[in-house]
């Protein structure tokens, strides 16, 4: 079995993390992982993105070729309508519905994601706002698309999620296995 991830979003929205915690996982479920990341101007509100290739047999390039991705999981939906091209037919979008906002001319996306065939859309805004959680956005988003990876269980997930936050300590631990649990309720609405 094989998955092609692309992670996309605006620096500081925890694109890298989500890669981290996916990385940590198929490592330790004893997949073989290649990762490529473009971190563009992150710092000043610019472009992240990392490809993740997971899968049980060898894999040969870290890139995603064009057409072939399952998932693309997005923190922002302008930067989901970048990656279109790499995403397979059958594949899924997984974002949130709120831009980042950054220019003044930021176009409308909403017609574009209609179009797909297998669209998650969550207000992360408001949810992370309903739950007091706005650090925490990031691991909503990756909660929603825990179903749709297929080559990870959720209970893997959720043990990365304890390994790579346990050096902050258990009360954000406890924080982020809240926020993929609140994110794994909307990616099955």
């Amino acid at each position: 079995m094989k998955k092609d991830i692309i992670l996309s979003g605006v620096g500081g929205q925890g694109i890298l993390s989500i890669a981290t915690i996916i990385g940590d996982a198929a490592t330790k479920a004893g997949l073989n992982l290649k990762q490529a990341e473009v971190h563009g101007m992150s710092q000043r509100g610019g472009e992240v993105e990392s490809g993740l290739r997971l899968s049980d047999t060898e894999i040969y390039s870290d890139l995603v070729p064009l057409g072939s991705a399952d998932m693309i999981l997005s923190m922002e939906p302008m930067e989901a309508l970048r990656y279109l091209p790499f995403l397979h037919p059958d594949g899924y979008v997984i974002t949130s519905s709120s831009p980042f906002k950054n220019i003044s001319n930021y176009p409308e996306e909403k017609a574009a994601l209609a179009n797909l065939k297998n669209v998650v859309t969550i207000d992360l805004d408001q949810i992370t706002k309903e739950h007091a959680m706005p650090k925490s956005a990031n691991v909503v988003l990756l909660g929603a698309a825990a179903r749709f990876i297929g080559i990870l269980t959720p209970e893997q997930i959720e043990a990365s999620i304890r390994n790579i936050f346990a050096s902050k300590g258990e009360k954000i631990v406890e924080m982020n296995l809240k926020a993929f649990e609140i994110g794994q309720e909307y990616g099955s609405r």
